[in-house]
């Protein structure tokens, strides 16, 4: 799912707060004698670059599984194993704790955990193993005997810290992609039942119209091109609507064994309104603008859906919702649904949420027949659900 714009700002927001932080290690580092400690400019300068090297590894947004990321943790792990056997073996002399280089150890502390989390399941455990040596080993640079035991031992612990927490959110991660794995497989087996029931009822009426036809032929060939214009109408629906939901049920397995659901469609939204009423404090007023009749099937299913789930969400979320508000308007091109009530904001349930997946199954649904779909605070107050359903083929917003 792409991110929303508040998201993106606050991921640039810290982003920004990292690398200041960063950058302040760095000045006590130079203020602590990393660049009079290293013995040469050179060598200096490498450690500076390290330090660089692993902000540019941790700090950037990765896709959910990066390929490239072991790669280039493992070539960081290799360049800071070398320098600090180069500091510990050729410069032995060198000792003081203020110079291994707290940047690149919290830097370095950063490629762990970004490498619990996205690394590929096959390289993260070595690239762990690898990154955590050369976490462990920094304090060999400046310190020995008791003073680098403790070192070590702080930094091998803050590593773990930092493995274990990018593991924790990866199995975050893959617990709500395997819920939205299902949510989407749920809906193309909603549209699977859909274009069973639909399909069913035009072929039957095809073939009663052609049945028809056939008997009245000789005796009344006027309504014999009746029948066949209808014929037509029914088969051009049939193909159309299938064209538009079959392109989603592509996966073999996406359609599970199910009991076939009745269809229901906007035509269906008066009941839905008083078994709503019925057993909820707040009172669902529905408002009809321009003709139900002859809308695509999986137009019409998926407004049904849409408002469905609103006045589940109202039923569930909107705490103290007096009246709900249900709009329904057709024009030309587009099915329009709207769902405002007037209740204190919706609680968003987490991931872990018995319902927090209704309204993106709500916007595959939508997206699926290339409509648009938005929900949150109302303007004034409230939650307000807003739907625009195509009617016909090739209409973009």
């Amino acid at each position: 799912m792409m991110m929303s714009r508040l998201q993106r700002l606050w991921l640039r927001l810290g982003q920004f707060a990292a690398l200041a932080g960063m950058a302040l290690l760095g000045l006590l580092d130079l203020r602590g004698g990393l660049l009079l400690e290293s013995g040469s400019g050179t060598l200096a300068a490498v450690r500076i670059g390290l330090a660089v090297a692993t902000a540019v590894i941790w700090l950037p947004a990765r896709r959910r599984i990066s390929r490239r990321l072991p790669r280039q943790a493992l070539v960081l792990a290799a360049a800071s194993l070398t320098v600090t056997l180069l500091m510990a073996v050729l410069d032995p002399d060198q000792r003081n704790p203020a110079g291994w280089g707290w940047t690149e150890s919290v830097g370095l502390l950063g490629v762990l955990w970004v490498v619990a989390r996205r690394a590929p399941a096959r390289w993260a455990a070595g690239t762990v193993l690898a990154v955590g040596a050369a976490l462990v080993l920094l304090p060999a640079r400046t310190a020995d005997g008791e003073m680098y035991v403790i070192a070590a031992l702080f930094l091998a612990l803050c590593g773990c810290g930092a493995t274990v927490g990018g593991a924790y959110l990866r199995l975050l991660d893959n617990g709500r992609e395997r819920a939205m794995a299902t949510v989407r497989a749920e809906q193309r087996a909603e549209f699977a039942r859909d274009l069973h029931d639909f399909i069913a009822h035009h072929v039957t009426g095809i073939v009663v119209q052609a049945q028809g036809a056939r008997y009245v032929a000789e005796q009344d060939p006027q309504r014999v091109i009746l029948a066949l214009a209808e014929i037509e109408r029914a088969g051009a629906e049939t193909m159309t609507s299938m064209r538009r939901m079959v392109g989603i049920l592509r996966d073999p397995q996406a359609a599970p064994d199910a009991p076939l659901a009745p269809l229901a469609g906007v035509a269906d939204l008066a009941p839905l309104l008083a078994g709503f009423n019925g057993a909820a404090t707040a009172v669902a007023r529905l408002h009809i603008d321009g003709s139900m009749d002859e809308i695509p099937v999986e137009v019409s299913t998926s407004g049904y859906r849409v408002v469905m789930e609103a006045l589940t969400n109202v039923r569930q979320h909107a705490s103290g919702a007096r009246s709900v508000d249900v709009s329904v308007r057709r024009t030309r091109d587009w099915l329009l649904v709207r769902v405002t009530d007037d209740g204190a904001a919706h609680r968003v349930p987490g991931p872990r949420g018995h319902h927090g997946y209704g309204l993106l199954g709500l916007t595959e649904r939508v997206r699926a027949v290339g409509g648009r779909f938005s929900a949150g605070p109302g303007p004034d107050g409230g939650w307000l659900v807003d739907a625009a359903l195509p009617l016909r083929q090739g209409v973009t917003g």
